[in-house]
């Protein structure tokens, strides 16, 4: 396999859009390039196109997790669940050291909901969708060893439970990398500007090379739009249906909040569950859920409000600690699509 640099995609450019397709994945993020490996790995002829770099999107600035559904448990969603627990064994398998475990805390209050039967209960039906038994309650003296300098009024216990957690940005390259081994093709930095009609019929598409502002017209006999939060641009005007949300989050030194377990709380502002967590030598705070209303080609980025939320919500976790903004490494934003029906408008989510 050919080097995949900018001196390939030059040269390869002309002829890749000349072909005809059997499928044009439209968008590089993680839904893309695993709508690609899996069409290659049936022989199909596909080829991939990302308007910025791959994963520069929603795909490099999630909250890094790969779970299993538990929220879906809740609702009632067992399907759901159990194809989201094997997809994350599937995954834990096939890519050691990119995706590895990660166990999880939620600290049960006096009062609280979930108490720890509830939630016991919960994750016994979640384990069995697994196959593994892997959840375990510890009383107040126990948790201390695996929680210092947690907020202890009240503090009843807390449940620890295994998720996963991984490089999102790494496991969209590996997947693509994975997908040009099986026989796609994949070029960032062209943009998709029109969907092809012929008889009402998509035949293909009209895509822009951003760095010469050339346009070529791919032909293909199926088309996937894996674009996210940008689906609507293609979409015929009056159909648009997706509601972007930005879920923000800040990172802090290892060492001035050191946390072994990702730790699960709902924040007591707006009841809203709320993590922090280790990813790569550093701790992490997040999410917040809330409306974007920015330009989606201007990179995502946390507001004012959405720090000091985050931040209230360590101090409500971890208040020795003591977090300030003048803690804070960096932030990211990611801003994710939410279908919406048409029929009726969702209320903004509370931050």
């Amino acid at each position: 396999m050919e080097l995949w640099n900018a001196r390939w995609r030059e040269r390869a450019l002309p002829e890749l859009a000349a072909r005809d397709w059997d499928l044009l994945v439209i968008g590089g993020g993680i839904c893309g390039a695993g709508i690609l490996r899996e069409a290659a790995r049936r022989d199909w002829r596909c080829l991939l196109l990302e308007q910025r770099d791959f994963a520069w999107g929603t795909s490099s600035r999630s909250s890094k997790m790969v779970h299993g559904g538990l929220r879906y448990v809740a609702k009632g969603q067992i399907g759901l669940t159990r194809d989201s627990v094997r997809e994350r064994q599937r995954l834990l398998g096939e890519a050691p050291g990119l995706v590895e475990p990660l166990s999880f805390v939620m600290p049960h209050y006096r009062g609280g909901f979930p108490g720890p039967k509830v939630f016991g209960g919960l994750l016994s039906l979640y384990d069995a969708l697994a196959g593994k038994r892997n959840h375990l309650f510890y009383p107040l003296q126990q948790l201390r060893y695996l929680a210092p300098g947690i907020r202890e009024d009240g503090l009843l216990g807390g449940t620890r439970f295994f998720d996963a957690v991984t490089d999102d940005a790494r496991l969209v390259q590996r997947v693509l990398g994975e997908a040009r081994a099986e026989g796609a093709e994949a070029l960032n930095g062209m943009r998709v500007v029109e969907l092809l009609r012929e008889v009402g019929q998509v035949v293909g598409v009209l895509a822009e090379d951003v760095e010469t502002g050339k346009q070529y017209r791919l032909r293909s006999r199926a088309v996937a739009q894996a674009t996210g939060a940008w689906a609507d641009r293609l979409r015929q005007p009056g159909n648009g249906r997706v509601r972007p949300l930005r879920g923000s989050h800040l990172l802090l030194p290892s060492w001035r909040l050191p946390v072994a377990h990702a730790f699960s709380f709902m924040h007591a502002a707006d009841g809203r569950p709320v993590f922090v967590f280790p990813w790569e030598g550093a701790t992490v705070i997040g999410t917040t859920d809330l409306d974007h209303a920015d330009d989606l080609d201007t990179e995502a980025a946390i507001s004012k409000e959405e720090v000091d939320y985050l931040l209230a919500a360590c101090a409500q976790q971890f208040p020795c600690a003591e977090v300030t903004c003048g803690d804070v490494l960096s932030a990211w934003a990611g801003v994710r699509p939410v279908v919406v029906d048409g029929s009726a408008g969702l209320k903004p989510p509370a931050t």
